[in-house]
């Protein structure tokens, strides 16, 4: 049988995926707005049903890592600030999830997507699983054959993406990824990638050429099957293209995978009532039973 997979959580989008979906009228015992913790606690309590995870990191960041910003200054400079009702729910976060026997994962320096990948990493290499609750597409470059990206799915059980289903998707391997992003951009990112390269593009010519060196080495060539305005573009952009690509690639950090931990339904019912969250509360303690 497969080892139990450790569940590694993008909680910064789970908490933005909540606040916007989840009405504001949510709110715990200071009256103020608790809609972003309860959406994140109860998508994470659905994959520990469903998984069965030996442990749960939830995994926090910086809003965008430094050197990512210099590399290229327009690097999530379109998103709009934190709103306050969410930032007084995001330090509020750490407590909750610590409280249901979650382990708490931070970066000052690099981003969730990061820690969430430098674990992966490091569980695969100790013969582990690892799944990773994100909807951002950059994390599809962890994927192998003992690492897969859980989705959720609205009002069915979460799918697991692997490399089968990356390819599918994307029509090219998970380790080419960058490369994708950097050829057809990512405006979540506020990648723009190379003009008039799009999905199929980027894909047909990764298949081609084996990665964005490759593609590029082949402008110079002179039996280059490229045509001239993809040659003429991607030579112009060559530069750009390189630092979209050391943007989209996960930093590895020396972060060690947690022990087996089960999820403290009994405590978390404890910290969920104590911020006013009686819902929540009563699902956990009935999950203690």
């Amino acid at each position: 049988m497969p080892p139990d997979p450790l569940l590694l959580a993008d909680t910064p989008w789970l908490l933005y995926r909540a606040f916007f979906s989840l009405p504001k009228s949510i709110k715990g015992a200071d009256g103020e707005p608790v809609n972003a913790l309860l959406g994140t606690v109860n998508a994470l309590l659905v994959a520990v049903e469903t998984c069965q995870p030996r442990a749960v990191v939830a995994c926090f960041g910086a809003e965008q890592a430094a050197y990512r910003v210099e590399l290229y200054p327009p690097y999530h400079a379109h998103r709009d600030p934190m709103p306050p009702a969410l930032a007084a729910q995001w330090l509020q976060a750490p407590a909750l999830l610590e409280s249901l026997g979650w382990t708490v994962s931070d970066s000052e320096d690099l981003e969730a997507d990061d820690v969430m990948g430098s674990l992966a990493t490091h569980e695969a290499e100790a013969g582990g699983r690892a799944l990773l609750l994100s909807g951002d597409r950059d994390m599809f470059q962890t994927v192998n054959d003992r690492v897969a990206i859980l989705e959720l799915k609205k009002g069915a059980d979460p799918v697991e993406v692997g490399p089968a289903e990356v390819r599918e998707r994307y029509g090219i391997d998970p380790a080419l990824v960058p490369d994708f992003i950097a050829l057809r951009g990512d405006p979540s990112d506020g990648l723009p990638g190379a003009p008039g390269i799009g999905a199929k593009t980027a894909a047909e010519l990764l298949n081609k050429h084996g990665s964005l060196e490759d593609i590029l080495a082949a402008t110079d060539s002179p039996d280059s099957a490229l045509r001239p305005r993809h040659s003429a573009t991607l030579l112009h952009h060559a530069d750009l293209l390189r630092i979209f690509k050391r943007v989209a690639t996960l930093v590895s950090l020396d972060i060690d995978p947690p022990p087996n931990t089960p999820t403290d339904f009994a405590r978390g019912a404890l910290k969920a009532r104590e911020l006013g969250m009686e819902g929540l509360a009563a699902r956990l303690e009935k999950a203690t039973e």
